[in-house]
């Protein structure tokens, strides 16, 4: 924007229009990298990724954008998907400010596991996706019929049960819901409010969509280049799931109570990789096969994640992985779908202790001949 040009100037002109198209053009640089592997698949799903990215994009920057008048939307879910989604999960978002006070009220669905959290985005500061504020179900009061009421604010109110502090940078708040069976699920409802906010919104202004199409388009470039990084980082060690320090997750906006264990594997025809792990004493746990784009692959008709209730154990309690193209009759398989390379997550949730999986490629004859 030029020092004389306004946002109405701009609207106006269509040189807000211009720009977010310019912008979104230059975020297809991010698919072509070149490291990014080149095959179609891989290619077609990176050019999805983007058209998924704008869908949260506009929504988060444009249609639930004003702290006035919060929504807990879905933000990630079947065919929206960002940074190693859970497949476990129901994620909802909501764009807030921390010189607010808000209230939800809801009803609990059937997930064993919720968690809210408050996030400051501080990446203009030191990177970081700060946590301002975190609380688990198990922490909070529920009325017989499931019910409840849940204040988010800077001070704890006199007699609030429950409470979700927020700093004064706070920018929005996320709902993350962990269901152990993925057929039966049943969705907790919330309802966001302002506490002693206005009744109506103001008409949509010419500052409000100039700003939008701008913070739209910087997300969609911003996030695919971000986790392009980390896939790049997870590249170095093919094949394997070291150890890993979680400043980076947790200042990426990670929940606090997991411990991220992340991987990369890179496979010929006819390999698999076997992973091998001890599970520790912890409240869940999963693990998920991603593509490069660190998107999960689709688990609505694939068998590409597995929980603490879905796995088979070993004798010894013990788990094993199998990646592959096709199934070798033994362990817990996940199928490639397709690829040659992707991501890998394992997360342990409130865990006692934190094993280091074993991984070995294998033949897939190999595996078959042993089965």
């Amino acid at each position: 924007m030029s020092q004389n040009e306004t946002a109405e100037d701009r609207v106006l002109s269509g040189k807000a229009w211009e720009d977010f198209c310019d912008q979104l053009k230059a975020a297809g640089q991010v698919i072509l990298r070149p490291e990014a592997p080149a095959t179609a698949l891989d290619r077609a799903e990176g050019w999805r990724y983007l058209t998924r990215l704008l869908r949260w994009g506009f929504e988060d920057n444009v249609e639930f954008f004003d702290p006035d008048f919060p929504q807990l939307y879905r933000n990630v879910h079947e065919t929206v998907k960002f940074g190693a989604d859970n497949p476990d999960n129901i994620y909802h978002n909501a764009v807030i400010r921390g010189d607010r006070d808000y209230i939800i009220r809801g009803k609990r669905g059937n997930a064993p596991y919720i968690s809210f959290g408050t996030k400051a985005n501080r990446y203009h500061i030191d990177g970081t996706m700060a946590s301002t504020g975190e609380i688990e179900a198990h922490e909070m009061h529920f009325e017989p019929d499931g019910s409840f009421e849940l204040v988010v604010s800077q001070e704890r109110p006199a007699n609030c049960r429950n409470w979700l502090p927020i700093a004064p940078d706070t920018t929005f708040m996320v709902a993350r819901e962990s269901f152990f069976q993925y057929e039966g699920r049943e969705g907790s409802t919330f309802k966001l409010e302002r506490i002693g906010g206005p009744s109506q919104p103001p008409p949509l202004t010419a500052e409000a969509i100039d700003r939008g199409l701008k913070g739209a388009a910087a997300f969609v470039r911003g996030s695919a280049n971000t986790f392009v990084d980390w896939v790049e980082g997870f590249r170095a060690h093919p094949n394997q799931m070291p150890a890993q320090d979680q400043t980076r997750y947790i200042r990426g906006g990670g929940d606090p109570n997991i411990h991220y264990i992340h991987g990369y594997w890179e496979l010929e025809p006819g390999q698999a990789l076997v992973i091998d792990t001890q599970v520790p004493e912890c409240a869940y746990w999963n693990f998920q096969l991603e593509n490069y784009w660190m998107e999960s692959m689709d688990y609505r008709f694939f068998p590409v994640w597995f929980n603490h209730e879905t796995a088979k154990y070993n004798a010894d309690g013990s788990v094993t992985f199998v990646i592959s193209e096709e199934d070798v009759g033994s362990g817990n398989w996940l199928d490639t779908t397709g690829h040659r390379s992707g991501a890998s997550l394992l997360r342990w949730v409130r865990a006692k202790n934190f094993p280091t999986p074993r991984c070995r490629v294998a033949s897939i004859s190999e595996l078959k001949a042993k089965d």
